[in-house]
């Protein structure tokens, strides 16, 4: 029996992301994910107008994700901020574990992709983490935890149960910004 549009589109998306984080953006070919998908070369192309395309299809949820969670903290201003944007910054990037790994894989080449306006959500993260200050130790101390968490979210070493890793990450995030949760 034919799968359907919908089906063959996720089944090439779940193809890509997988090839994606074990052999990278460059080096996974059209046609590798083509064969994983179990469909043409062809049949590819007819859902999606190449690699760039699949990859902003895979990767649009995170941003949406990230977007939303820059959304609920905007009213919020202190103590309060800094830690809601930590618990939230945490649980998107253990929700999103696979596209960070494809994120690690290029950060630079990834954070320029002009359709998914990355670099704009990672500086307004960067501002939440820090509480809005524009002091330069609450700025570093904001990108370390913006690097550490994304690097944490991005092994796969199996250290912990999940909700240990969760409870480790926020923790130490908070410390390295110098916050006491409330």
């Amino acid at each position: 029996m034919a799968r359907s549009a919908s089906a063959m589109r996720g089944q090439i998306l779940e193809s890509a992301l997988r090839l994606f984080a074990v052999h990278g953006f460059r080096g996974t070919s059209l046609q590798d994910i083509a064969s994983d998908a179990g469909c043409s070369k062809a049949s590819l192309l007819y859902h999606f107008a190449g690699k760039e395309k699949i990859l902003t299809e895979l990767l649009t949820p995170a941003r949406d994700a990230l977007a939303t969670l820059l959304d609920r903290v905007a009213g919020l201003d202190g103590g309060r901020l800094v830690e809601e944007a930590v618990v939230g910054y945490v649980d998107l990037t253990l929700r999103f574990r696979r596209e960070i790994r494809l994120l690690f894989e290029d950060i630079a080449e990834m954070s320029c992709h002009q359709d998914l306006n990355v670099r704009e959500l990672a500086d307004g993260l960067l501002d939440a983490l820090a509480g809005r200050s524009q002091r330069a130790p609450a700025r570093v101390a904001a990108w370390m935890v913006l690097g550490a968490v994304f690097i944490t979210s991005a092994a796969d070493d199996g250290v912990a149960p999940e909700e240990v890793l969760r409870a480790e990450m926020i923790r130490s995030a908070l410390r390295t910004l110098d916050h006491t949760p409330s």
